[in-house]
């Protein structure tokens, strides 16, 4: 495998841009957040990216230690890559960075592609404080996110809930686009009506009383 790009800076900054500054690799980080990936689903919700891309920057994260790869047991005997611990440790610089581009998403663009998953993130960011399994219901599809989950697995996953959910929010893409946008507070838009809360778990209480 060829040497890694370095800035070769002495700079802890520096340090880090030559493991993730490459075009791609937080947003693969972004998906591997959900759990493990084939990676023809990787290739699916990353549209645009070239197949000779991802496999590079695949290769490129298991060597530097975000990412590893594991073959499925049969039947399923396909291999699947996952998130490293220290991949892992890039949520809150992918959380930093999506509040600092709140301002630049704007009116959506003809040519942009969306999946539901991708709100998962400013979501995350909306419960701050809060703890439970939330399932969200949007017109592109369900997904669901483990607030304050502390145990390093999945901080969301695409489709229903893998068990009962301790709330579940329907709302519009309009709604949650604004959210992430940090135009609406996601308690604001539940006293709006913008969101609809069901369940009977102490999160769903929290937010139909906020």
């Amino acid at each position: 495998m060829p040497p890694r790009r370095s800035y070769d800076q002495y700079c802890s900054a520096a340090r880090a841009l030559d493991a993730v500054g490459d075009r791609w690799t937080l947003l693969i980080v972004r998906e591997l957040l959900a759990g493990p990936r084939r990676y023809t689903d990787l290739h699916a919700d990353l549209p645009g990216v070239s197949t000779d891309v991802l496999a590079s920057r695949l290769k490129d994260m298991e060597r530097d230690g975000l990412t590893t790869r594991r073959r499925l047991p049969p039947p399923g005997a396909a291999y699947v890559y996952e998130i490293t611990p220290r991949g892992g440790a890039l949520l809150p610089v992918l959380q930093a960075l999506g509040a600092w581009g709140e301002t630049e998403l704007g009116e959506r663009r003809p040519t942009d592609a969306v999946r539901a998953h991708w709100f998962a993130l400013p979501l995350l960011r909306a419960l701050e404080g809060e703890a439970g399994l939330v399932e969200v219901h949007l017109e592109e599809g369900r997904f669901h996110l483990h607030a304050g989950a502390e145990d390093g697995g999945p901080v969301y996953g695409d489709g229903p809930a893998p068990a009962e959910p301790d709330a579940r929010l329907s709302l519009d893409t309009g709604t949650c686009t604004a959210i992430g946008r940090g135009d609406l507070t996601l308690s604001g838009a539940v006293r709006a009506g913008r969101v609809e809360v069901t369940g009977e778990g102490p999160l769903a209480k929290t937010l139909r009383e906020a």
